[in-house]
């Protein structure tokens, strides 16, 4: 995936300026796409000279006029396009697990507070998916069509959250057992 669908995706739902889609984009796509603000606005760039964005100039009188973006058909034909298209799986790139595969060179208590601090920051994540959930699909009844696919992405991230809680317990274990238990 590039950066451009990710960014194309946050503008389906409403036009925005450019601060507005990075802190949007840092409370939805951006749990699963890293990008600075610098790269989306870059993008952003890129995506207006291509015709996949309209620009609307703003004018403010107590602020710098500000420019709101709008997704055009060609950005979102763009989006289709890729959608269609197969991804591969994303390679793992983590380095709590480099760390634990040479874990052998250091003391084990080092390597235990990696891996708690690692499950207290995915528990937080996980609270995070919750309160999320709690606020935008309190009934799931009659949810919009493309409500659906959102509260698909949200179970994701949660069941993701739920797998490292669930490894992290098993590698503490592991560590300070010294050994795996037996089969």
């Amino acid at each position: 995936m590039a950066l451009s669908h990710a960014i194309l995706v946050s503008l389906l739902d409403q036009p925005c300026s450019g601060y507005d889609l990075a802190k949007r984009f840092d409370g939805s796509v951006g749990f699963f796409w890293d990008a600075s603000h610098q790269q989306i606005y870059r993008e952003l760039s890129k995506l207006e000279a291509k015709g996949a964005l309209r620009v609307e100039k703003v004018m403010q009188d107590s602020r710098p006029n500000k420019k709101l973006y709008y997704l055009t058909d060609i950005g979102e034909q763009i989006f289709k396009d890729w959608v269609v298209e197969p991804c591969d799986i994303s390679p793992i790139i983590d380095d709590l697990l480099v760390k634990l595969f040479g874990g052998h060179l250091i003391p084990s208590d080092k390597l235990l507070a990696e891996l708690e601090s690692h499950r207290q920051r995915h528990q937080n994540r996980l609270e995070e998916y919750k309160a999320i959930k709690q606020k935008f699909f309190p009934n799931l009844e009659n949810v919009p069509r493309q409500r659906v696919f959102q509260y698909i992405t949200l179970r994701s991230g949660i069941r993701y959250e739920i797998g490292w809680l669930n490894w992290c317990d098993e590698a503490i274990a592991y560590v300070k057992a010294g050994e795996l238990p037996p089969a």
